[in-house]
């Protein structure tokens, strides 16, 4: 598959790029973009709820009424979860959600992203770029040339670039990251990507390893 490479005008230059079809031409594997995802958003999770157990529940273990002759059930004490205020029957704890993966699912999870996200045409190709200073206009410049003004967003850049970031991190649904740190949630969640020509050639090297 051949691009051709814009500026941040959002004009081409009239360069084109070959991406590769070991990544961008693969058939996109739905089931380990899924799990890829699934761990992403475990990740995310603090996993620190707690509620407490009839042990737990600070009240007196005295015995309410007798054992027989009330006509109700058996009630030995407020620690009960029967009653308001008693113990939750098995409540949630401390847990960690995360879960392992494979480094090749993982990979496989990336491409098929990139796959998928090329075959829907939303892979746009930019020539390398910064700013003199950061500048959130100068970057919503960008994004309207791109007529991509409240679209989801994910630029994708060779390396840090501190004036670039720093200009497009308070603009919503805009995420600017380096290729080293893509991950498949980012690439499935965004509406069209921003990829560097510096950083397309990362990502190959990082995929195709």
């Amino acid at each position: 598959m051949e691009l051709s490479v814009i500026n941040i005008k959002g004009e081409d230059t009239g360069k084109k790029v070959t991406l590769s079809e070991e990544i961008f031409g693969i058939e996109p594997n739905e089931h380990a973009v899924y799990l890829d995802v699934k761990q992403y958003l475990a990740n995310q999770r603090q996993g620190t709820h707690k509620s407490k157990e009839r042990a737990e529940v600070n009240y007196s273990t005295r015995k309410l009424k007798r054992q027989k002759g009330t006509g109700g059930a058996r009630a030995g004490s407020r620690k009960s979860p029967v009653f308001v205020g008693g113990g939750r029957i098995f409540g949630p704890r401390p847990r960690d959600y995360g879960f392992k993966l494979n480094k090749k699912v993982k990979v496989l999870a990336r491409k098929s992203a990139l796959a998928a996200k090329a075959n829907a045409d939303s892979v746009s190709i930019m020539e390398e770029f910064t700013f003199d200073a950061p500048k959130t206009k100068s970057y919503l410049n960008i994004l309207n040339a791109l007529s991509l003004t409240g679209k989801k967003t994910l630029l994708i850049l060779a390396a840090a670039d501190e004036n670039v970031y720093l200009s497009g991190r308070n603009i919503p649904k805009t995420k600017i990251v380096t290729a080293d740190m893509v991950n498949t949630y980012d690439l499935m969640n965004a509406d069209r990507l921003l990829i560097s020509e510096p950083a397309l050639s990362v990502l190959e090297n990082l995929l195709n390893n």
